[in-house]
Formats: structure tokens, sequence, C-alpha cells
């Protein structure tokens, strides 16, 4: 019967290529945007007096917070973190 010694096989680490990379940079501003619009959300006060009282006012903030964390993302710095994080080779 033949042995096989454990230490002449190499690991598998899965490689990105630069497709994936990209989508995976993509998906994490994205949650970063996720982040970003719950902070703002929970930031900005409701009592503004840019914004008239009426009933579409709460529709105009979320998407205007929406829109302000997309435009952000990337920004942060919890886009990049996660991105390398996700991407490091553990050997």
């Amino acid at each position: 019967m033949q042995t096989l010694n454990i230490n002449e096989y190499q690991r598998a680490v899965p490689k990105i290529s630069d497709l994936d990379a990209g989508k995976l940079k993509e998906q994490t501003d994205a949650f970063e945007a996720i982040i970003i619009k719950m902070l703002l959300d929970k930031s900005i006060s409701s009592e503004e007096p840019l914004l008239p009282k009426d009933p579409g006012r709460e529709i105009y903030r979320s998407m205007q917070n929406d829109q302000m964390s997309r435009e952000l993302s990337g920004a942060f710095g919890y886009s990049e973190l996660l991105y390398k994080f996700l991407t490091e080779k553990k050997l």
C-alpha cells in the first residue's frame, strides 16, 4: 500500500478574475451605500424648514437619502475594507 504525503499537495486558493473583481467591488459599494442610507435616515432630522410639510415629504426624504448614499458610497472606506477582506489570499 502506498502512503500519501499531504505536504505534496497545494491548497486550493480561489482566484478572482478581473470581471469577478469588478462585480465584487460593485457589490461592496452597494453594501456601503445601504449602511450610509441607514445612517442618513437616522441622523437627518425630519424637521427641516427647506422641505414643506406635505404628504410626500417622507417619500422625498427617503429618495434624497438613497441618492446621497449612492453618491457617497466608496468614499467612507467600508467598501474598500470589505473588498480587501474578501479578496485576501490566506495561505
